[in-house]
């Protein structure tokens, strides 16, 4: 078995004025977190390095807000390529609603993956978010796809869907056939006006659903692997995953790294060298 590792870089931060409703990075919720406009592309190469360090194969370019504007673009392609200019590693974007000429300056600046995930159902979404509609993430997918840059697009679960939310996620999903499909799990806050819904047990039968779906697609068990498995997120490996994610999220802190490489190491897990 061979499990990929993915380290995520939180380039900008809380500065978002839509509603989703399972996001801390939301203006309108006022949760306690850390905000800043832009991270320094020197920080951001120290972050790189560190990624590497911890047997990343991917690293992840964060900026909160609805899509990836003018001034947004030329800074994710500065830090992309200042990374690369340091580290060998495969640079992943993630900065929402993007038209496909953003996309191949990305590209062109040295992205491999670009991230955008569905989230929900389209059903569901309305009652997750108001702000902005399903259809232009699922455009965005399509563009992604169109540029010939990886689509890395997934899910967060126990938001209160139904099975029906999460059968027709999987069936969208099946449309894009995304490279990569990170599977998380709502993260609680008290600012946040959602409750959690989900179970290790739910957990473990939705990785196996998508492992069934997604036979060649590097499933990743993602934020809120802790809340939901604590110290046996194993079982999620076991149940079908192939990739978490080393250290910390965009706003919730992650396991140790070194805790993390530990147990990989003893149970005999490869690590990939690329993705």
């Amino acid at each position: 078995m061979m499990v990929y590792l993915c380290a995520i870089s939180n380039i900008r931060s809380g500065a978002c004025r839509e509603d989703c409703k399972f996001c801390t990075q939301s203006v309108k919720w006022g949760a306690d977190i850390n905000r800043y406009k832009e991270k320094s592309i020197e920080t951001i190469v120290k972050e790189a390095k560190l990624a590497k360090k911890n047997r990343a194969s991917g690293f992840c370019l964060v900026t909160s807000g609805k899509g990836l504007d003018e001034k947004t673009l030329e800074y994710v392609c500065k830090a992309t390529k200042a990374v690369l200019k340091e580290v060998e590693i495969s640079i992943i974007a993630c900065n929402g609603t993007a038209d496909k000429e953003s996309l191949k300056e990305l590209k062109k600046a040295g992205v491999k993956i670009y991230n955008h995930n569905l989230e929900t159902s389209r059903e569901y979404y309305p009652k997750i978010c108001t702000t902005h509609n399903w259809d232009e993430r699922f455009k965005t997918c399509e563009n992604v796809k169109s540029v010939g840059l990886n689509l890395c697009s997934g899910g967060i679960f126990g938001m209160g869907e139904s099975e029906r939310d999460i059968e027709s996620l999987l069936k969208s999903l099946k449309e894009l056939s995304p490279e990569g499909i990170p599977l998380n799990f709502f993260i609680e806050n008290e600012k946040l006006p959602l409750k959690a819904t989900h179970s290790r047990g739910m957990a473990i039968e939705i990785i196996k659903k998508f492992r069934k779906n997604f036979p060649n697609s590097i499933i990743m068990l993602a934020g809120g692997r802790e809340v939901v498995f604590g110290n046996s997120w194993l079982e999620g490996i076991k149940a079908g995953a192939n990739s978490i994610v080393i250290g910390d999220y965009l706003t919730t802190r992650g396991e140790r790294p070194d805790k993390d490489l530990e147990i990989l190491e003893k149970e005999g897990i490869e690590i990939a060298n690329e993705c």
